[in-house]
């Protein structure tokens, strides 16, 4: 895994994490367009992180920290990568970052019937909470 190098995004890479994410996440958001990632790198530079493998976009996952809570989302690896270490090294990324942080917990947020990425989540040790639910409100249409 040599040839895999992961860094923050930067607003140069937006339309290319869009376009990824609709190869590679496993549904959509709200927040899927360039204004809330734009967004995101302006309240969090260091969120979003890329795992690039010569050079190509392979993978991300967003590492927010509101200053309490260590929060990942979009985990997403490019097909042709799975099962490489490139989430492995995405979440070790995200992880050192919230103990530089004095983050204490990471919370990830994970689509019920996305059993691939169960799997994923659970290598890396991280477990599902059943005693809590997402409770969600859109604030824009």
């Amino acid at each position: 895994m040599s040839d895999l190098s992961i860094r923050a995004a930067t607003e140069r890479d937006i339309e290319a994490v869009l376009a990824f994410w609709r190869e590679a996440a496993e549904g959509t958001s709200v927040s899927d367009d360039r204004d809330g990632v734009a967004r995101l790198l302006a309240r969090d530079p260091e969120a979003l992180l890329l795992a690039e493998w010569d050079g190509h976009l392979v993978g991300t996952v967003i590492a927010g920290w509101d200053g309490w809570r260590c929060s990942l989302y979009r985990l997403a690896v490019a097909p042709s990568r799975r099962r490489q270490g490139v989430s492995r090294a995405l979440l070790a990324t995200a992880e050192e970052r919230f103990a530089a942080l004095g983050g204490r917990r990471g919370d990830a947020m994970v689509l019920d019937g996305n059993e691939r990425a169960h799997r994923a989540w659970e290598a890396a040790g991280y477990a599902p909470q059943p005693q809590w639910s997402r409770w969600v409100k859109t604030l824009v249409s």
